[in-house]
């Protein structure tokens, strides 16, 4: 399917068939899955309400994927403090965070990919983990943002020294969070360098 500049729409029915309205042809996740991975944009209406369901689509394309042998990107920490963060305070971060990261990680692909075939063969994990170590710091000056602001009173004498606020036990358990997922993510690659090992 060639790509197009146009979102491709799609329909959903009722028996939860989806229809591709460009190709006139019905689909299944594994199409749409395929669709993303070569850069086909699309859109998924519910074909009774009209509603925009994308979004709903994309996730569980993402469950069909994760539960592929073999095929698991999201650490058993990552999805427990995602979970955590509906309905919390830094819900509203967590989006555009995220975004960032996976932008970043999408420009840098081909390098990582490098990387990593370099890292089979020599086994410390650095690169990977000084990509985490930006990411988080990223995370750290996002909570930092969102800090309560103190007013300085006036006055004559000159202002006292601004210390750095010692992190709340919020932000502390978050940042834990993400060094567990940086080292599920180092026992993972590590499992993938033994597999290709043992294939070679």
């Amino acid at each position: 399917m060639a790509k197009t500049e146009q979102p491709t729409t799609i329909k959903k029915y009722a028996n939860r068939r989806l229809y591709n309205t460009g190709t006139s042809t019905y689909v299944t996740l594994e199409d749409l899955a395929a669709m993303v991975k070569n850069g086909e944009d699309f859109l998924v209406y519910d074909a009774k309400s009209g509603e925009d369901i994308t979004r709903s689509v994309l996730t569980q394309i993402i469950f069909e994927q994760e539960n592929k042998a073999g095929q698991n990107l999201l650490p058993t920490t990552f999805l427990r403090q995602l979970i955590r963060f509906y309905g919390d305070s830094m819900q509203m971060v967590v989006p555009r965070y995220l975004e960032q990261s996976i932008d970043s990680l999408t420009r840098e692909q081909e390098k990582f990919r490098k990387q990593l075939t370099d890292t089979f063969s020599s086994g410390p994990l650095a690169p990977l983990e000084e990509h985490v170590r930006r990411n988080m710091e990223l995370f750290e000056r996002t909570f930092s943002m969102f800090k309560p602001f103190v007013p300085t009173p006036r006055s004559s004498a000159p202002p006292p020294a601004v210390k750095t606020p010692e992190p709340t036990p919020e932000a502390a358990t978050n940042i834990d969070d993400l060094r567990r997922q940086m080292k599920d993510m180092q026992e993972q690659l590590e499992r993938m360098s033994k597999a290709v090992k043992k294939e070679d």
